[in-house]
């Protein structure tokens, strides 16, 4: 395995969200091979485990470089109110991973 790449997306989360009094921002963190693009772990800033455990479980094993599919397996499952903002955030480090990358 080649040495990891951390890197975070961000989004806003709906104002009613309890995401939002307490983070101001939905924020999703991914630990990554960049050998295989696989993704190794997941955080997030959702307020419940359970919330953050699930979220977990959709992208671990997954490839960063395919959004496509990260967003689908988001849109299938994950149907918290967050979802918008996790897409976004998702996509923002999707771009983010592919100018590290490039480098």
């Amino acid at each position: 395995m080649s040495e990891t790449i951390y890197l975070t997306g961000e989004a806003k989360a709906p104002s009613n969200n309890p995401i939002t009094s307490q983070f101001g921002l939905f924020y999703v963190a991914f630990e990554i091979d960049p050998g295989t693009h696989r993704i190794l772990d997941v955080d997030c800033t959702a307020t419940l485990a359970l919330t953050r455990n699930f979220i977990r479980s959709l992208f671990v094993d997954a490839d960063i470089t395919d959004p496509g599919r990260l967003i689908e397996r988001i849109q299938r499952r994950y149907h918290g109110s967050s979802q918008k903002a996790l897409i976004t955030a998702v996509n923002n480090a999707v771009k983010k991973y592919r100018e590290v990358a490039a480098q």
